[in-house]
């Protein structure tokens, strides 16, 4: 990681990479564009929340049967508005929304589909902790202009797609992004005062070990052997193995990730039985867990449901969930050995 290219926008990073691809269109470029608009004013509305009736909950209930917070509803609004005419689009997916957004008929649709968490961790807002937007951006698996939107059409594994990425909305406003193929993971910077994103962490690499673990302690009692077992692991000194491991959890996703992004260590959010609605974990795999296992594959790290590769998971689902272990490459290893039995 490095901070020689700084003063490079997001603009002109994302038509270098196009140059270097000659089967490029340009209509990626738009998407990504568009969709860094929409940050910029869900960027604005979360730093000025505290200030305007945005923050608090609605009183409604989302698909995912949590309560919607007012900037939920703003930021999910933002995205779909922004995105829905720039023509480049075949449907989008949210957290919020039950099923596949379609685009309005008076808008030409394209090949790509956007799923999105508009803001993740938004239970933190009232008190000022880091909050996100994550997407995952995929080709449709049958080219041409039909105009049926089916699921299967949408529903693909993680490894197929073509960019990935989240916006972090904290001291500062960061993107970070990859468009797979060994093109990296780089981070920018938004600086209010010329309203671009500037490129501030260039080549992100996650070691390959980190000193970190993070998950919500508080489900202790909910999870099987195995997972107080490995967490059993992380807290016990040994000078050998650079153990105990620190504990970080603010209880925002994309904070935390991104955390151990720059840091090393591993994020966890394992199978409980704390709902039984939800044996498979809370997370969400289209939305959450397939784009930032894209980020982290690409940075050099690893992330697994705890028997392999969350990017290889068919997806049978819109709002399919999973465990989620991710980050530092042994330390997932490590995590996936315990899960599956292995140790």
């Amino acid at each position: 990681m490095g901070k020689k290219g700084l003063g490079i926008t997001i603009t002109q990073h994302i038509l270098s990479q196009q140059r270097q691809n000659p089967e490029a269109t340009g209509a990626f470029t738009t998407l990504i564009t568009e969709l860094i608009v929409a940050a910029k004013v869900i960027s604005r509305e979360v730093n000025k929340a505290g200030l305007v009736d945005i923050l608090g909950p609605t009183g409604k209930i989302n698909v995912q049967d949590e309560r919607v917070q007012k900037l939920d509803i703003f930021a999910n609004q933002a995205i779909i508005e922004r995105m829905q005419h720039i023509g480049q689009l075949w449907c989008m997916g949210s957290e919020e929304d039950p099923d596949l957004i379609e685009i309005p008929p008076q808008f030409p649709k394209g090949e790509y589909i956007l799923f999105f968490d508009p803001l993740d961790g938004s239970s933190n807002i009232d008190v000022n902790i880091s909050i996100g937007t994550i997407f995952g951006v995929f080709k449709k698996k049958n080219s041409g202009t039909t105009p049926d939107l089916l699921l299967d059409d949408v529903l693909q594994p993680g490894i197929k797609q073509v960019a990935a990425g989240y916006f972090v909305y904290g001291s500062s406003t960061i993107m970070v992004y990859t468009t797979g193929n060994n093109t990296g993971v780089h981070g920018f910077t938004l600086f209010p005062s010329v309203g671009e994103f500037l490129l501030s962490h260039e080549n992100i690499r996650i070691p390959e070990k980190g000193k970190i673990y993070s998950v919500n302690e508080g489900n202790y009692v909910h999870w099987d052997k195995k997972t107080r077992a490995l967490v059993d692991y992380f807290k016990t000194k040994d000078k050998e193995t650079g153990r105990p491991y620190s504990t970080r959890y603010v209880g925002s996703l994309v904070a935390d990730f991104h955390r151990n992004l720059l840091k090393g260590g591993i994020f966890m959010y394992p199978a409980d039985k704390k709902d039984p609605k939800k044996p498979t974990g809370k997370l969400r795999l289209m939305v959450e867990a397939n784009p930032l296992a894209m980020v982290v594959k690409e940075a050099g790290g690893y992330a697994s449901d705890g028997h392999g590769p969350i990017l290889n998971i068919e997806p049978t689902g819109l709002h399919q969930r999973t465990p989620l272990y991710i980050g530092s490459k042994q330390d997932v290893e490590l995590a996936e050995a315990y899960i599956s039995g292995k140790v």
